[in-house]
């Protein structure tokens, strides 16, 4: 069978590959068909199409709600509609709202997110129910940001959106880059004082629409204390109320199979429907990146884990022609010494290996605003030779494959469907600049416009900006430089607290970086 004929079982984790036997996601296979899915770029997109789902709610709907941060006060559009008005609306019109909200384990004080705070307490007073969820490992997250309808009498129009956006400032961003203007605090003063945010999003219909209720109801039913210790020891325990009986599917609706990846820590107590934790997201991406054979392109807020890089300098090796394609922050997203010099050190030992696997095969970008500033890549996406994509919470890093909750979506196209190429030419049309070269298509001559866009943009700095801006948002991105001092304290501290390991202990001690320890 020629590489861009294969279909879902080639690209897809099998029931078994998920590796979590406890989970009720799976039936006989890991994945569902007929689905319809839409990418929504940057969070203007997104926001639009989820003002416009939550107002076409009524009587007997259900929402699901999962966040890592909400803001009831975000606006989804220009006219000012906020979000918490949004879900206020929908349980007005007869809607069901419950929502998950991320609370940190050592938030003692409940001040690091105020705005989840904020929203739940907003809800509840509407009559919805709303939990903060602080079942995670002690400095890690609930970083799943999805959202499920269902209508019973329409069960055609359900729809869930999955990704990397959360109801929160500095999201509603568009293709002009021009910043939201309610901006996000402690953002690094790099990307200025209203930050360019590039992001992703998708808007899922079909029979995988149950598939994401059903993670969002595993996570509800979970009868674990919602507070952990030291804070469950003078705070009231909270209760979430049982959810209404799961409806049927959605009926199949178009050319896509759609699998969800997930990542839960081992931890303890256990999560019920994963007590040793769940890898999935890791797995998907490694059977994914072994059938790699022309290219990767990736979109991602931290590929600084050299456990995560060495996945894809693997598919370098093994494959002599194939290319990697990412787009990068230029710097991390908070200033103080702490995030930049661990964040700094393993993406330097991730680039090193990387370009040591690949050479020139391996290209490296970064984004910039027409006004200067760069522009934040917050999106967390990965496409492979145009077949298999992925657009989700986690990030390329050891936390996202193993410590903090994750939820992606990877997309596989039945036959008339083309989800990943329409993809990643929408992608480059944007960084381009969307001026009218040729279509970047094949994706060797997409590459080559992204390089010659870069290295002109390039120029035109080295020469003092002088003459009209060259078009587009790519930059070449440079490896950050380390100093060895800097690197005896960062790699521990990076390792204990920005990018944990979340495995059971056992298979940490084999050896952490090693790539089939995933598999532990």
């Amino acid at each position: 069978m020629d590489h861009d004929e294969r279909g879902a079982t080639d690209w897809l984790l099998t029931p078994a590959e998920r590796g979590n036997p406890h989970t009720g996601l799976d039936g006989p296979t890991a994945w569902s068909g007929g689905n319809r899915v839409r990418p929504l770029i940057d969070g203007a997109e997104y926001f639009d199409r989820l003002r416009a789902e939550l107002a076409d709610t009524g009587p007997g709907d259900r929402i699901h709600l999962a966040a890592w941060l909400g803001d009831p006060d975000q606006p989804l559009d220009a006219s000012g509609r906020t979000a918490g008005a949004a879900l206020v609306a929908a349980v007005r019109a007869g809607a069901s709202v419950h929502a998950l909200l991320w609370r940190p384990y050592l938030d003692v004080l409940d001040d690091f997110v105020p705005g989840n705070l904020d929203l739940a307490a907003l809800l509840r007073r509407e009559g919805a129910t709303a939990v903060l969820d602080q079942r995670v490992r002690a400095t890690g997250s609930h970083h799943q940001k999805f959202l499920v309808i269902r209508r019973p009498d329409r069960p055609g129009d359900d729809v869930a959106f999955v990704g990397g956006i959360d109801p929160c400032p500095s999201r509603r961003d568009d293709d002009g880059h021009r910043g939201d203007p309610r901006v996000q605090s402690s953002v690094a003063a790099v990307y200025g004082h209203r930050p360019s945010w590039h992001d992703a999003h998708l808007e899922v219909r079909g029979p995988a629409v149950a598939d994401v209720e059903h993670c969002f109801r595993e996570r509800w039913q979970d009868s674990t204390s919602l507070r952990r210790a030291p804070a469950s020891w003078w705070h009231r325990e909270e209760h979430p109320t049982a959810l209404p009986e799961p409806l049927p599917a959605p009926p199949r609706c178009g050319p896509h199979a759609v699998q969800l990846l997930r990542t839960y820590p081992a931890k303890t107590p256990p999560f019920p429907f994963a007590p040793d934790g769940e890898r999935s997201v890791a797995h998907g991406y490694r059977k994914a990146l072994r059938r790699a054979r022309r290219f990767i392109y990736v979109e991602d807020q931290f590929l600084w884990s050299p456990m995560v890089a060495e996945v894809f300098a693997e598919a370098l090796r093994r494959r002599p022609h194939l290319r990697l394609v990412a787009v990068l922050p230029r710097r991390p997203d908070k200033d103080g010494a702490l995030h930049v010099a661990t964040s700094d050190v393993a993406h330097a030992d991730a680039v090193d290996l990387l370009h040591r696997a690949g050479g020139d095969r391996v290209h490296l970008f970064e984004l910039e605003s027409d006004a200067g500033p760069p522009i934040y890549v917050h999106s967390k996406l990965c496409v492979v030779d145009d077949v298999w994509a992925a657009v989700g919470s986690a990030n390329l890093n050891r936390r996202s494959w193993t410590y903090d909750s994750e939820l992606t979506a990877a997309v596989v196209d039945e036959p008339g469907g083309s989800f990943a190429r329409d993809l990643r030419v929408r992608l480059w049309r944007e960084h381009l600049g969307g001026r009218p070269d040729p279509e970047p298509d094949p994706p060797e001559r997409g590459i080559a416009l992204l390089r010659e866009a870069a290295a002109a943009l390039d120029r035109w700095h080295a020469a003092g900006r002088r003459g009209p801006r060259p078009p587009g948002h790519l930059r070449t991105h440079r490896r950050p430089r380390v100093t060895r001092r800097t690197r005896l304290w960062a790699v521990p501290a990076g390792r204990l607290l920005t990018d944990p390991d979340g495995r059971a202990w056992s298979p940490r001690r084999r050896g952490a970086a090693a790539l089939d320890r995933l598999d532990d």
